[in-house]
């Protein structure tokens, strides 16, 4: 697939178009989101992810433009995930809802940041180097196991979060306030220029950010090789992922089997790059450097894959936690009911919204 420079820039500039019309309308007065507001802005950018692909189809071939919606789904899947995270982080510096939105707006800025320089290496070194191919599946192997390991029934979310040292770094290196000072995020006292915890809570979210791109881009990298769907992808599922967060509110804490699903998600991706990787294997003490004929996996069934286990770890964790809340309200069996099984943490959670959870958790400041 060759791109034209003018098509980068083009592609480039009208994301950046997106965010100035963001900014000029949402964030031009600090407010509290509103479902109906957030949900009209992630129908746009779906819309906008949607209207690229249907481009790449018309003048790039089908082929390019599943491998784009194929890495389009699984980005945001991902992203889905690591709302979890900002949830968490939110609560535990207790972010006032009308300043949330900005903190969210930094934190997609240098998730774009992130991954745009992770996708240039990657691709620097899938044209250099055969070998990464195996590095990635490996890794996105491993990464689903650690996944499917701590994830089943959602209990993995709930956790305290613990300052990294790229935050505790910043704590010593700024002098902090008590208060967020109207969502300033440095403020002047005394005639010393202090940090706000609004500007840590954004180096949290940025450094968490740093740790997604570690995980997500090796798994688009599975599916196409062309650098381009890759930043394309990543552009368009980070977009609409603030307004997500607000959209889904307490939805974040029903999906309790999402951990699972994406550990499925990862793992087909792992081993569809080793078999490729194997199918045009050059490294030497493999099969004396000679390819193998192994099956590979082709786009339509990787697209198959990924949506059929999104919808069912969807319905399975509804459906779950629809059953706790029926024992928690006594509509079902009792909760000591041996013969009840599961749990009712995602029950007495399910309705926390972003915003709400922000009023209760332990303050970290």
């Amino acid at each position: 697939m060759i791109v034209p420079a003018w098509i980068w820039l083009a592609t480039i500039g009208g994301l950046l178009v997106l965010l100035a019309i963001d900014l000029v309308i949402v964030d031009r007065k600090p407010h509290e989101v509103t479902v109906g507001e957030a949900g009209r802005w992630v129908a746009f950018y779906v819309a906008c992810g949607v209207l690229f692909g249907i481009g790449i189809w018309m003048f790039s071939g089908g082929t390019h433009a599943g491998e784009y919606f194929a890495g389009y789904i699984t980005e945001y899947s991902l992203s889905v995930d690591n709302l979890f995270i900002f949830l968490v982080i939110m609560s535990a510096f207790k972010v006032p809802a009308i300043h949330q939105h900005k903190v969210l707006l930094v934190g997609i800025l240098l998730a774009l940041v992130f991954r745009g320089v992770f996708i240039a290496v990657g691709a620097a070194a899938i044209s250099q180097f055969s070998w990464v191919f195996y590095v990635f599946g490996a890794f996105l192997v491993y990464t689903a196991v650690k996944l499917s390991g701590s994830g089943l029934g959602g209990d993995d979310h709930d956790e305290e979060y613990e300052e990294n040292r790229v935050t505790k770094w910043a704590r010593k290196l700024f002098p902090v306030t008590d208060d967020y000072r109207d969502g300033k995020v440095f403020t002047k006292v005394d005639g010393k220029r202090l940090a706000t915890p609004l500007f840590i809570v954004m180096i949290a979210i940025g450094s968490a950010d740093l740790m997604f791109a570690v995980d997500s881009i090796p798994a688009i990298f599975g599916l196409t090789k062309e650098a381009f769907l890759v930043f394309a992808a990543n552009a368009f599922a980070l977009m609409g992922l603030r307004q997500l967060y607000f959209l889904l509110g307490g939805l974040l804490r029903r999906l309790v089997y999402l951990s699972m699903g994406l550990a499925v998600i990862l793992a087909f991706i792992g081993v569809k790059m080793v078999l490729e990787a194997l199918h045009t294997n050059t490294l030497p003490f493999v099969n004396g450097g000679e390819p193998l004929s192994v099956p590979t996996i082709g786009i339509p069934l990787s697209l198959s894959v990924i949506v059929g286990v999104l919808v069912i770890t969807a319905v399975a964790s509804l459906a779950k936690t629809h059953r706790d809340e029926r024992r928690s309200t006594g509509e079902g069996p009792s909760e000591d009911d041996p013969t009840a099984g599961g749990t009712n943490g995602a029950a007495v959670t399910a309705e926390r919204s972003p915003v709400e959870a922000g009023d209760t958790a332990s303050d970290h400041r």
